[in-house]
């Protein structure tokens, strides 16, 4: 299950991140390259944190085939996405649910305290999306009013709930990505969102 969820949230974020690529306009090598750093941007950064080099990626090249078939299937059915409305918020969502859950066990697996893997998981889950808005020329959407990096938080925190509760591995991993892709349709469909701080 964790190895399957693995492989859906990458292929979710390349193709969250080809979709945004061709909506700025942007060449195929433009396109891959942020196609490429959604994907990965947050899992690299937290390997580094965590100080497991060379990251992930590196030493597991069927990472980068699953972002190559994401970004082709992106560009093939450009059309057809394009035409949906919440084609690229479905995508960022499911990497979201995914990304979190594979953060916070790779705290887990290393002894780190359940406060330092809520943060790792929050941080493999949106550092991509952040990579991706920067070069994009867009205000990340973390940063923003809209609920993002507080869902990660929150199914962090169900995960270790549901973990006290000695339920098997596999449905911890599928309530908690489940509660936090819900939580995040939930949070659009009522604009639930964090009042915006402005200087007087």
């Amino acid at each position: 299950m964790f190895h399957l969820l693995d492989i859906i949230g990458t292929m979710a974020f390349s193709m969250s991140g080809a979709l945004t690529a061709m909506n700025k306009k942007l060449d195929p090598f433009g396109v891959f390259i942020i196609a490429f750093v959604t994907a990965v941007g947050g899992g690299t950064l937290r390997d580094i944190l965590i100080g497991r080099t060379p990251v992930g990626w590196m030493l597991d090249l069927n990472y980068v085939y699953i972002i190559i078939v994401g970004f082709f299937l992106a560009i093939i059915f450009r059309k057809k996405l394009d035409h949906l409305r919440t084609s690229l918020f479905l995508f960022d969502t499911i990497g979201l649910g995914v990304f979190t859950l594979i953060g916070l066990e790779k705290g887990i697996g290393i002894g780190l305290h359940p406060v330092i893997c809520i943060a790792l998981g929050t941080m493999t889950a949106c550092f991509g999306g952040v990579i991706r808005d920067i070069l994009c020329n867009e205000i990340p959407i973390i940063f923003r009013r809209e609920i993002y990096a507080t869902l990660c938080i929150a199914g962090g925190a169900v995960f270790f709930g549901l973990k006290s509760l000695q339920l098997d591995k596999d449905l911890v991993y599928l309530i908690t990505s489940v509660v936090i892709i819900v939580l995040r349709l939930m949070a659009v469909k009522f604009k639930w969102y964090l009042k915006a701080l402005e200087q007087k």
